[in-house]
Protein backbone atom coordinates (compact mmCIF):
# COMPACT_ATOMS: atom_id res chain seq x y z
CA UNK A 1 0.00 0.00 0.00
CA UNK A 2 1.35 3.41 -0.95
CA UNK A 3 2.17 5.92 1.79
CA UNK A 4 0.59 8.63 -0.38
CA UNK A 5 -2.60 9.26 -2.28
CA UNK A 6 -3.23 11.60 -5.19
CA UNK A 7 -5.41 14.65 -4.55
CA UNK A 8 -6.56 17.20 -7.13
CA UNK A 9 -7.36 20.89 -6.89
CA UNK A 10 -7.65 23.72 -9.43
CA UNK A 11 -3.88 23.63 -9.97
CA UNK A 12 -3.72 19.92 -10.71
CA UNK A 13 -2.57 16.79 -8.90
CA UNK A 14 -0.45 16.56 -5.75
CA UNK A 15 0.65 13.73 -3.48
CA UNK A 16 -0.78 13.78 0.05
CA UNK A 17 0.07 11.39 2.90
CA UNK A 18 -2.34 8.48 2.71
CA UNK A 19 -3.56 8.84 6.30
CA UNK A 20 -3.97 12.64 6.19
CA UNK A 21 -7.46 14.05 6.65
CA UNK A 22 -6.56 17.17 4.70
CA UNK A 23 -6.29 17.53 0.94
CA UNK A 24 -4.43 19.21 -1.89
CA UNK A 25 -4.51 22.85 -0.78
CA UNK A 26 -3.23 22.02 2.69
CA UNK A 27 -0.40 19.98 1.20
CA UNK A 28 0.60 22.85 -1.06
CA UNK A 29 0.71 25.13 1.99
CA UNK A 30 2.87 22.61 3.87
CA UNK A 31 5.28 22.53 0.93
CA UNK A 32 5.32 26.30 0.44
CA UNK A 33 5.49 27.64 3.98
CA UNK A 34 8.29 25.85 5.80
CA UNK A 35 9.26 29.04 7.66
CA UNK A 36 8.88 28.59 11.41
CA UNK A 37 7.53 25.12 12.09
CA UNK A 38 4.90 26.79 14.29
CA UNK A 39 1.26 26.21 13.37
CA UNK A 40 -1.56 28.49 14.45
CA UNK A 41 -2.77 27.86 18.01
CA UNK A 42 -5.29 25.09 18.62
CA UNK A 43 -7.66 27.69 20.05
CA UNK A 44 -7.67 29.46 16.69
CA UNK A 45 -8.35 26.26 14.73
CA UNK A 46 -11.22 25.50 17.10
CA UNK A 47 -12.62 28.99 16.46
CA UNK A 48 -12.54 28.34 12.70
CA UNK A 49 -14.38 25.07 13.36
CA UNK A 50 -16.98 27.00 15.39
CA UNK A 51 -17.46 29.25 12.36
CA UNK A 52 -17.88 26.27 10.01
CA UNK A 53 -20.39 24.71 12.40
CA UNK A 54 -22.49 27.86 12.76
CA UNK A 55 -22.29 28.46 9.00
CA UNK A 56 -23.57 24.96 8.24
CA UNK A 57 -26.44 25.41 10.70
CA UNK A 58 -27.25 28.80 9.18
CA UNK A 59 -27.09 27.56 5.60
CA UNK A 60 -29.38 24.68 6.48
CA UNK A 61 -31.87 27.06 8.10
CA UNK A 62 -31.83 29.15 4.91
CA UNK A 63 -32.53 26.09 2.77
CA UNK A 64 -29.13 26.26 1.09
CA UNK A 65 -27.62 23.09 2.59
CA UNK A 66 -29.38 19.76 2.96
CA UNK A 67 -29.82 18.21 6.37
CA UNK A 68 -27.49 15.22 5.93
CA UNK A 69 -24.33 17.09 4.90
CA UNK A 70 -25.16 19.91 7.34
CA UNK A 71 -25.36 17.48 10.26
CA UNK A 72 -22.20 15.74 9.12
CA UNK A 73 -20.34 19.06 8.98
CA UNK A 74 -21.58 19.96 12.47
CA UNK A 75 -20.42 16.60 13.84
CA UNK A 76 -16.99 16.97 12.22
CA UNK A 77 -16.64 20.48 13.63
CA UNK A 78 -17.63 19.28 17.09
CA UNK A 79 -14.82 16.73 16.96
CA UNK A 80 -12.28 19.44 16.08
CA UNK A 81 -13.67 21.77 18.75
CA UNK A 82 -13.23 18.97 21.28
CA UNK A 83 -9.53 18.83 20.39
CA UNK A 84 -9.51 15.72 18.24
CA UNK A 85 -7.46 15.58 15.02
CA UNK A 86 -5.18 18.39 16.25
CA UNK A 87 -2.27 16.97 14.23
CA UNK A 88 -4.18 17.60 11.00
CA UNK A 89 -3.63 21.37 11.12
CA UNK A 90 0.10 21.79 10.44
CA UNK A 91 0.08 24.93 8.29
CA UNK A 92 2.72 27.45 9.37
CA UNK A 93 1.76 30.79 10.94
CA UNK A 94 3.83 32.51 8.25
CA UNK A 95 1.69 31.71 5.21
CA UNK A 96 -0.54 33.56 2.80
CA UNK A 97 -1.55 36.81 4.48
CA UNK A 98 -5.28 36.15 4.23
CA UNK A 99 -4.98 32.85 6.09
CA UNK A 100 -6.53 31.08 3.09
CA UNK A 101 -4.32 28.06 3.67
CA UNK A 102 -5.63 27.62 7.20
CA UNK A 103 -9.23 28.18 6.12
CA UNK A 104 -8.85 25.51 3.43
CA UNK A 105 -7.02 23.22 5.85
CA UNK A 106 -10.07 23.27 8.13
CA UNK A 107 -12.45 23.02 5.16
CA UNK A 108 -10.64 19.94 3.85
CA UNK A 109 -10.47 18.16 7.21
CA UNK A 110 -14.13 18.87 7.95
CA UNK A 111 -15.14 17.75 4.45
CA UNK A 112 -13.15 14.52 4.81
CA UNK A 113 -14.67 13.68 8.20
CA UNK A 114 -18.17 14.67 7.11
CA UNK A 115 -17.98 12.61 3.91
CA UNK A 116 -16.87 9.56 5.86
CA UNK A 117 -19.63 9.90 8.43
CA UNK A 118 -22.57 10.56 6.11
CA UNK A 119 -21.61 8.34 3.18
CA UNK A 120 -21.87 11.06 0.56
CA UNK A 121 -19.45 13.61 -0.84
CA UNK A 122 -19.21 16.79 1.22
CA UNK A 123 -17.21 19.43 -0.63
CA UNK A 124 -14.61 21.57 1.10
CA UNK A 125 -15.50 24.62 -0.99
CA UNK A 126 -19.10 24.04 -2.03
CA UNK A 127 -20.47 22.81 1.30
CA UNK A 128 -18.10 23.51 4.23
CA UNK A 129 -17.15 26.95 2.89
CA UNK A 130 -20.67 27.83 1.69
CA UNK A 131 -21.55 31.55 2.11
CA UNK A 132 -17.99 32.22 3.28
CA UNK A 133 -14.58 33.38 2.13
CA UNK A 134 -11.21 33.13 3.80
CA UNK A 135 -11.37 36.91 3.80
CA UNK A 136 -14.22 37.01 6.32
CA UNK A 137 -13.60 33.66 8.07
CA UNK A 138 -10.08 34.50 9.28
CA UNK A 139 -10.89 38.01 10.61
CA UNK A 140 -13.93 36.48 12.32
CA UNK A 141 -11.78 33.72 13.82
CA UNK A 142 -9.33 36.30 15.17
CA UNK A 143 -12.15 38.06 17.01
CA UNK A 144 -13.89 34.86 18.07
CA UNK A 145 -10.82 33.03 19.38
CA UNK A 146 -9.62 36.08 21.30
CA UNK A 147 -13.08 36.80 22.73
CA UNK A 148 -13.39 33.22 23.96
CA UNK A 149 -9.87 33.32 25.42
CA UNK A 150 -10.68 36.57 27.23
CA UNK A 151 -13.93 35.21 28.59
CA UNK A 152 -12.71 31.80 29.74
CA UNK A 153 -9.03 32.40 30.49
CA UNK A 154 -7.73 35.94 30.83
CA UNK A 155 -10.51 37.81 32.64
CA UNK A 156 -10.98 35.02 35.25
CA UNK A 157 -7.21 35.05 35.86
CA UNK A 158 -7.25 38.82 36.38
CA UNK A 159 -10.20 38.59 38.77
CA UNK A 160 -8.26 36.00 40.74
CA UNK A 161 -5.14 38.17 40.86
CA UNK A 162 -7.11 41.25 41.93
CA UNK A 163 -8.96 39.29 44.64
CA UNK A 164 -5.68 37.87 45.93
CA UNK A 165 -4.15 41.35 46.06
CA UNK A 166 -7.17 42.79 47.87
CA UNK A 167 -7.16 39.93 50.40
CA UNK A 168 -3.47 40.38 51.20
CA UNK A 169 -3.92 44.17 51.35
CA UNK A 170 -6.52 43.70 54.07
CA UNK A 171 -4.13 41.49 56.00
CA UNK A 172 -1.28 44.00 55.71
CA UNK A 173 -3.08 47.29 56.32
CA UNK A 174 -1.24 47.84 59.62
CA UNK A 175 2.23 46.95 58.31
CA UNK A 176 4.12 50.23 57.80
CA UNK A 177 7.15 50.43 55.52
CA UNK A 178 9.37 53.08 54.01
CA UNK A 179 7.89 54.49 50.85
CA UNK A 180 10.19 55.06 47.91
CA UNK A 181 10.33 57.53 45.04
CA UNK A 182 13.24 57.43 42.57
CA UNK A 183 14.22 54.24 44.49
CA UNK A 184 15.13 56.55 47.38
CA UNK A 185 13.60 56.69 50.87
CA UNK A 186 10.37 58.68 51.02
CA UNK A 187 7.45 59.07 53.40
CA UNK A 188 6.00 55.88 54.92
CA UNK A 189 3.20 53.81 53.41
CA UNK A 190 1.53 50.61 54.47
CA UNK A 191 1.97 47.37 52.60
CA UNK A 192 -1.80 47.34 52.29
CA UNK A 193 -1.68 50.65 50.44
CA UNK A 194 0.95 49.31 48.05
CA UNK A 195 -1.05 46.18 47.31
CA UNK A 196 -4.26 48.15 46.83
CA UNK A 197 -2.42 50.29 44.30
CA UNK A 198 -1.52 47.13 42.40
CA UNK A 199 -5.09 45.82 42.71
CA UNK A 200 -6.41 49.06 41.21
CA UNK A 201 -4.02 48.69 38.28
CA UNK A 202 -5.44 45.22 37.62
CA UNK A 203 -9.02 46.45 37.94
CA UNK A 204 -8.35 49.21 35.40
CA UNK A 205 -6.89 46.63 33.04
CA UNK A 206 -9.99 44.48 33.46
CA UNK A 207 -12.14 47.44 32.43
CA UNK A 208 -10.05 48.08 29.31
CA UNK A 209 -10.17 44.41 28.36
CA UNK A 210 -13.95 44.27 28.82
CA UNK A 211 -14.22 47.17 26.38
CA UNK A 212 -12.02 45.26 23.95
CA UNK A 213 -14.20 42.16 24.40
CA UNK A 214 -17.29 44.12 23.37
CA UNK A 215 -15.55 45.17 20.15
CA UNK A 216 -14.27 41.65 19.49
CA UNK A 217 -17.84 40.34 19.48
CA UNK A 218 -18.61 42.32 16.28
CA UNK A 219 -17.74 39.91 13.46
CA UNK A 220 -16.74 40.21 9.81
CA UNK A 221 -18.61 37.05 8.82
CA UNK A 222 -20.96 37.76 5.94
CA UNK A 223 -18.68 40.11 4.04
CA UNK A 224 -17.24 37.18 2.02
CA UNK A 225 -14.59 38.10 -0.55
CA UNK A 226 -14.35 41.90 -0.39
CA UNK A 227 -17.02 43.05 2.05
CA UNK A 228 -19.99 43.09 -0.32
CA UNK A 229 -21.37 39.72 0.80
CA UNK A 230 -21.14 38.18 -2.67
CA UNK A 231 -22.40 34.53 -2.76
CA UNK A 232 -23.93 34.82 0.72
CA UNK A 233 -27.65 35.00 1.46
CA UNK A 234 -28.74 38.53 2.50
CA UNK A 235 -29.81 37.16 5.89
CA UNK A 236 -26.69 35.07 6.40
CA UNK A 237 -24.68 37.48 8.58
CA UNK A 238 -27.49 38.19 11.04
CA UNK A 239 -28.54 34.56 11.27
CA UNK A 240 -24.94 33.40 11.61
CA UNK A 241 -24.23 35.64 14.60
CA UNK A 242 -27.49 34.56 16.26
CA UNK A 243 -26.51 30.93 15.74
CA UNK A 244 -23.01 31.52 17.11
CA UNK A 245 -24.49 33.30 20.12
CA UNK A 246 -26.75 30.31 20.75
CA UNK A 247 -23.84 27.88 20.37
CA UNK A 248 -21.37 29.73 22.60
CA UNK A 249 -23.25 31.96 25.04
CA UNK A 250 -21.42 35.19 24.20
CA UNK A 251 -23.45 37.78 22.31
CA UNK A 252 -22.12 38.27 18.78
CA UNK A 253 -23.30 40.74 16.15
CA UNK A 254 -22.37 41.43 12.52
CA UNK A 255 -19.73 44.14 12.13
CA UNK A 256 -21.19 47.55 11.48
CA UNK A 257 -19.19 47.74 8.25
CA UNK A 258 -17.68 44.67 6.58
CA UNK A 259 -15.22 46.75 4.55
CA UNK A 260 -13.67 48.08 7.75
CA UNK A 261 -13.79 44.68 9.43
CA UNK A 262 -11.93 42.97 6.56
CA UNK A 263 -9.73 45.76 5.25
CA UNK A 264 -8.35 46.67 8.67
CA UNK A 265 -7.43 45.06 11.96
CA UNK A 266 -8.03 48.12 14.11
CA UNK A 267 -9.90 46.20 16.80
CA UNK A 268 -7.07 43.68 17.04
CA UNK A 269 -4.51 46.49 17.30
CA UNK A 270 -6.53 48.18 20.05
CA UNK A 271 -6.97 44.86 21.86
CA UNK A 272 -3.25 44.21 21.66
CA UNK A 273 -2.70 47.69 23.09
CA UNK A 274 -4.86 46.77 26.08
CA UNK A 275 -2.82 43.58 26.52
CA UNK A 276 0.39 45.62 26.33
CA UNK A 277 -0.94 47.91 29.06
CA UNK A 278 -1.64 44.86 31.20
CA UNK A 279 1.89 43.63 30.53
CA UNK A 280 3.22 47.01 31.66
CA UNK A 281 1.23 46.72 34.90
CA UNK A 282 2.39 43.18 35.59
CA UNK A 283 6.01 44.11 34.95
CA UNK A 284 5.74 47.02 37.42
CA UNK A 285 4.27 44.72 40.09
CA UNK A 286 6.83 41.99 39.39
CA UNK A 287 9.74 44.43 39.66
CA UNK A 288 8.39 45.96 42.89
CA UNK A 289 8.24 42.45 44.36
CA UNK A 290 11.81 41.76 43.23
CA UNK A 291 13.08 44.94 44.89
CA UNK A 292 11.15 44.33 48.11
CA UNK A 293 12.47 40.76 48.24
CA UNK A 294 16.07 41.72 47.41
CA UNK A 295 18.76 40.52 49.78
CA UNK A 296 18.22 38.74 52.04
CA UNK A 297 21.04 40.62 53.83
CA UNK A 298 22.40 43.27 51.47
CA UNK A 299 19.15 44.32 49.77
CA UNK A 300 15.88 45.83 50.97
CA UNK A 301 14.72 42.57 52.51
CA UNK A 302 11.22 43.87 53.26
CA UNK A 303 9.43 40.69 52.26
CA UNK A 304 10.42 37.10 51.59
CA UNK A 305 8.94 35.36 48.57
CA UNK A 306 8.12 31.69 48.67
CA UNK A 307 11.21 29.59 47.92
CA UNK A 308 10.34 27.59 44.81
CA UNK A 309 13.66 26.22 43.54
CA UNK A 310 17.44 26.51 44.02
CA UNK A 311 18.69 29.77 42.57
CA UNK A 312 22.21 28.93 41.52
CA UNK A 313 24.21 26.07 40.10
CA UNK A 314 27.31 27.27 41.98
CA UNK A 315 26.15 29.26 45.05
CA UNK A 316 24.55 26.93 47.60
CA UNK A 317 21.51 28.26 49.43
CA UNK A 318 20.76 31.01 46.94
CA UNK A 319 17.05 31.46 46.16
CA UNK A 320 15.85 33.81 43.42
CA UNK A 321 12.51 35.57 42.73
CA UNK A 322 11.79 33.26 39.81
CA UNK A 323 8.07 33.96 39.33
CA UNK A 324 8.45 37.76 39.14
CA UNK A 325 11.31 37.24 36.68
CA UNK A 326 9.18 34.92 34.53
CA UNK A 327 6.29 37.38 34.64
CA UNK A 328 8.60 40.22 33.58
CA UNK A 329 9.82 38.17 30.61
CA UNK A 330 6.27 37.25 29.61
CA UNK A 331 5.38 40.93 29.78
CA UNK A 332 8.33 41.84 27.57
CA UNK A 333 7.18 39.25 25.02
CA UNK A 334 3.68 40.73 24.98
CA UNK A 335 5.16 44.16 24.31
CA UNK A 336 7.05 42.66 21.37
CA UNK A 337 3.92 40.90 20.13
CA UNK A 338 2.13 44.24 20.21
CA UNK A 339 4.76 45.84 18.01
CA UNK A 340 4.35 43.06 15.44
CA UNK A 341 0.56 43.40 15.56
CA UNK A 342 0.88 47.15 15.07
CA UNK A 343 2.98 46.61 11.95
CA UNK A 344 0.54 43.93 10.76
CA UNK A 345 -2.37 46.29 11.32
CA UNK A 346 -0.84 48.70 8.81
CA UNK A 347 -1.01 46.01 6.13
CA UNK A 348 -4.66 46.52 5.28
CA UNK A 349 -4.37 46.93 1.54
CA UNK A 350 -7.68 48.14 0.16
CA UNK A 351 -10.30 45.46 0.96
CA UNK A 352 -8.14 43.01 2.94
CA UNK A 353 -5.49 42.97 5.62
CA UNK A 354 -2.74 40.58 4.52
CA UNK A 355 -1.02 39.75 7.81
CA UNK A 356 -3.97 38.05 9.48
CA UNK A 357 -2.24 34.83 10.64
CA UNK A 358 0.45 36.85 12.42
CA UNK A 359 -2.22 38.93 14.18
CA UNK A 360 -4.05 35.76 15.24
CA UNK A 361 -0.94 34.06 16.57
CA UNK A 362 0.38 37.04 18.52
CA UNK A 363 -2.97 38.08 19.95
CA UNK A 364 -3.65 34.59 21.31
CA UNK A 365 -0.06 34.22 22.49
CA UNK A 366 -0.29 37.48 24.44
CA UNK A 367 -3.63 36.49 25.94
CA UNK A 368 -2.31 33.14 27.14
CA UNK A 369 0.91 34.65 28.51
CA UNK A 370 -0.96 37.31 30.47
CA UNK A 371 -3.49 34.83 31.87
CA UNK A 372 -0.83 32.38 33.02
CA UNK A 373 1.43 35.13 34.35
CA UNK A 374 -1.43 36.61 36.37
CA UNK A 375 -2.27 33.25 37.91
CA UNK A 376 1.37 32.51 38.77
CA UNK A 377 1.83 35.96 40.29
CA UNK A 378 -1.28 35.51 42.42
CA UNK A 379 -0.65 31.97 43.63
CA UNK A 380 3.14 31.80 43.90
CA UNK A 381 4.09 35.30 45.05
CA UNK A 382 1.23 37.50 46.31
CA UNK A 383 -0.60 34.82 48.29
CA UNK A 384 2.52 33.36 49.89
CA UNK A 385 5.07 36.09 50.61
CA UNK A 386 5.94 36.82 54.23
CA UNK A 387 6.81 40.17 55.82
CA UNK A 388 10.21 40.84 57.40
CA UNK A 389 8.96 43.21 60.08
CA UNK A 390 12.37 43.62 61.71
CA UNK A 391 13.86 45.10 58.54
CA UNK A 392 10.83 47.30 57.92
CA UNK A 393 10.89 48.75 61.41
CA UNK A 394 14.65 49.31 61.47
CA UNK A 395 14.51 51.26 58.23
CA UNK A 396 11.55 53.34 59.41
CA UNK A 397 13.25 54.34 62.64
CA UNK A 398 16.26 55.70 60.79
CA UNK A 399 14.43 57.28 57.86
CA UNK A 400 15.35 61.01 57.86
CA UNK A 401 12.55 61.77 55.37
CA UNK A 402 10.06 61.50 58.25
CA UNK A 403 11.07 65.05 59.06
CA UNK A 404 8.78 66.09 56.17
CA UNK A 405 5.94 65.95 58.71
CA UNK A 406 7.55 68.89 60.57
CA UNK A 407 7.64 71.20 57.52
CA UNK A 408 4.45 73.10 58.45
CA UNK A 409 5.75 73.63 61.98
CA UNK A 410 9.48 74.41 61.65
CA UNK A 411 9.78 75.19 57.91
CA UNK A 412 11.40 73.35 55.02
CA UNK A 413 14.94 74.72 55.54
CA UNK A 414 15.10 73.76 59.21
CA UNK A 415 13.62 70.34 58.46
CA UNK A 416 16.20 69.78 55.71
CA UNK A 417 19.04 70.60 58.08
CA UNK A 418 17.71 68.13 60.65
CA UNK A 419 17.36 65.42 57.99
CA UNK A 420 20.92 65.92 56.76
CA UNK A 421 22.31 65.80 60.29
CA UNK A 422 20.35 62.66 61.16
CA UNK A 423 21.59 60.96 58.01
CA UNK A 424 25.21 62.06 58.47
CA UNK A 425 25.30 60.92 62.10
CA UNK A 426 23.24 57.76 61.55
CA UNK A 427 20.81 58.78 64.30
CA UNK A 428 17.01 58.44 64.48
CA UNK A 429 15.28 61.53 63.18
CA UNK A 430 13.32 61.99 66.40
CA UNK A 431 16.51 62.29 68.44
CA UNK A 432 17.96 64.99 66.21
CA UNK A 433 14.63 66.84 65.99
CA UNK A 434 14.36 66.90 69.79
CA UNK A 435 17.87 68.33 69.98
CA UNK A 436 17.44 70.94 67.21
CA UNK A 437 13.91 72.22 68.01
CA UNK A 438 11.97 73.25 71.07
CA UNK A 439 9.28 70.62 70.41
CA UNK A 440 8.80 68.23 73.34
CA UNK A 441 9.54 64.52 72.87
CA UNK A 442 5.94 63.39 73.30
CA UNK A 443 4.76 65.84 70.63
CA UNK A 444 7.51 64.70 68.27
CA UNK A 445 6.47 61.10 68.84
CA UNK A 446 2.97 62.02 67.74
CA UNK A 447 4.11 64.07 64.77
CA UNK A 448 6.65 61.50 63.54
CA UNK A 449 4.58 58.35 64.15
CA UNK A 450 5.08 56.44 60.85
CA UNK A 451 1.67 54.79 61.03
CA UNK A 452 -0.10 58.15 61.35
CA UNK A 453 1.94 59.56 58.52
CA UNK A 454 0.54 56.91 56.14
CA UNK A 455 -2.88 58.59 56.51
CA UNK A 456 -1.78 61.92 55.02
CA UNK A 457 -3.14 65.29 56.14
CA UNK A 458 -1.61 68.07 58.22
CA UNK A 459 0.46 67.40 61.37
CA UNK A 460 -1.55 66.87 64.52
CA UNK A 461 -4.83 66.16 62.65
Amino acid sequence: MSDYRTETDSMGEIQVPAEALYGAQTQRAIDNFALSGTPLPGRFIQAVAQIKKAAAQTNQSLGLLEEVPANAIVAACDAIIAGRHADQFPVDVFQTGSGTSTNMNVNEVVAHLASESCGQTVGANDHVNMSQSSNDVIPTAIHLSTALAFNTQLLPALRHLRTTLETRAGELDQVVKTGRTHLMDAMPVTLGQSLRGWANQIESNEQRLHQALDQLCALAQGGTAVGTGINAHPEFAARFTRQLTENLGLVFTPAENFFAAQGSQDTAVATSGALKTLATSLMKIANDLRWMNSGPLAGLGEIELEALQPGSSIMPGKVNPVIPEAVAMASAQVMGNDTAITVAGQSGNFELNVMLPLVAHNLLSSTTLMANASTALADKTIASFTVRADNLNAALARNPILVTALNPIIGYAKAAAIAKKAYAEGRPIIDVAEQETDLPRDELEQLLDPEKLTRGGLPGE
